[in-house]
């Protein structure tokens, strides 16, 4: 009915256990990677250092292989191009992750209303090679007691998600994972 007098109704999608972040350092080597994932994960588009008219092409790229492919599409920064959510920054419609690096990010993500937080770097990553990997342990203090679905980030893979899922993590997002 709502729909029928012309109010913008979003579904939410349910949040993804399976994450791939974009990063401009992938070069082309990202579009493989966005065909490997499996229907029903996610993607956080990035591109900061792309471009605005660029990003915004790419952008577009990306939402049509993601619709095709039943992948859920959040971007960073800003963008005038409707996607599934928003990863920090004001939420628009549909759902918003919100990265947590420490305790304090984590808290102003629960504030903002974000429906998954992602924390890290869980262990040493290439993408940031001067952060010390904070550990599943460290990682776990920094969102326990938010009522957030928390997904590890920095230097995952599958082997390292087995093993740490236990722990209470949603899920894992990676960049150099989904290259391989």
């Amino acid at each position: 009915m709502a729909r029928a007098i012309g109010s913008d109704v979003s579904v939410r999608k349910p949040i993804p256990e399976r994450w791939l972040m974009t990063d401009e350092r992938m070069g082309d080597a990202w579009w493989p990677a966005l065909r490997r994932l499996p229907p029903g994960s996610g993607v956080v588009f990035r591109h900061y250092a792309t471009a605005t008219a660029e990003r915004r092409l790419l952008l577009r790229r990306v939402r049509r292989l993601a619709h095709a492919r039943r992948l859920v599409l959040v971007v960073a920064g800003t963008s005038t191009i409707r996607t599934d959510g928003v990863h920090g920054g004001a939420r628009t419609r549909g759902i918003r992750t919100w990265p947590a690096h420490c305790r304090g990010e984590a808290l102003a993500g629960e504030r903002a209303g974000a429906d998954a937080l992602f924390v890290s770097p869980v262990y040493a990553t290439r993408s940031h090679e001067r952060a010390v990997g904070l550990g599943p342990a460290r990682a776990v203090r920094i969102a326990r007691g938010l009522g957030t679905k928390v997904v590890a980030l920095g230097g995952m893979d599958a082997a390292r998600w087995r093993r740490i899922r236990r722990f209470g993590f949603h899920g894992w997002a990676a960049i150099d994972a989904w290259m391989r």
